[in-house]
């Protein structure tokens, strides 16, 4: 029976994930570390995003910026590695409640503050590729900051999630490894993989179909909006 609740909360995680623009793994954590242990949950999590980002891959293919890609992804990866190494080390819940209170500012400010953009430059998408990428390393979700700094730059919303999933791809492979090495993944993980993809692929085709009558004016405020409600929980998680 548990099984079934955590795959059905899954898929629905990767919908509205699918629909943000920015990934699930803001809403797997939480889910994730009430049937498992922290560690195992960052395992499982990076895992299932290996799976969920390949099918925004292959269903966002009509475009995605290569230029964010580098000057995002390459830091992204070399902060997530740091950041899964510094997981054992670190304080879990304060660091949940720094980026709670980072995610709910930023996400008030940018919507009381419309006018206001973050600059969208290469120091803008190579800091915000490295400071996202070390938070999923540590906490598992970094995927509301990505999506703060690409909001930036305009992107239309399929190249915007296209080009998100392939951030994401090189942050998720890079921390499953240290994972793994570290003993994060059980090895019950390997025998949900089948699981695992099915859930990601349904949960992103259903995203996209939802996606499609959501204007692109209002895309905007959609992900700032599901940015201050995963801020808002990651506050409140200690008091649930």
């Amino acid at each position: 029976m548990q099984i079934v609740l955590f795959a059905a909360l899954l898929l629905v995680a990767e919908v509205i994930g699918t629909i943000g623009g920015f990934g699930s793994s803001m809403l797997v954590m939480p889910i994730a570390t009430a049937f498992m242990p922290f560690e195992k949950a960052l395992g499982l999590t990076a895992i299932f995003h290996v799976l969920s980002n390949a099918a925004k891959m292959v269903l966002f293919r009509e475009g995605f910026s290569r230029r964010l890609i580098l000057w995002m992804g390459v830091p992204a990866v070399i902060g997530v590695v740091i950041g899964a190494r510094a997981a054992s080390y670190l304080s879990h819940d304060l660091l949940r409640v720094m980026l709670g209170i980072l995610l709910v500012v930023m996400a008030l400010f940018l919507l009381l503050a419309p006018w206001w953009r973050l600059r969208a430059d290469r120091r803008a998408a190579i800091w915000g590729g490295a400071i996202s990428g070390s938070v999923a390393g540590v906490v598992g979700t970094g995927g509301a900051i990505r999506g703060l700094v690409l909001s930036a730059f305009g992107l239309e919303k399929s190249m915007f999630i296209a080009t998100s999933a392939w951030i994401d791809m090189g942050v998720d492979l890079s921390r499953s490894v240290v994972y793994f090495l570290q003993g994060f993944v059980e090895e019950r993980t390997w025998t949900y993989l089948p699981l695992l993809a099915m859930i990601g692929f349904t949960g992103t085709w259903m995203g996209k179909r939802i996606l499609v009558h959501v204007p692109q004016e209002r895309f905007r405020g959609l992900v700032l909006g599901l940015v201050l409600v995963v801020g808002a929980y990651l506050l409140a998680q200690p008091f649930l």
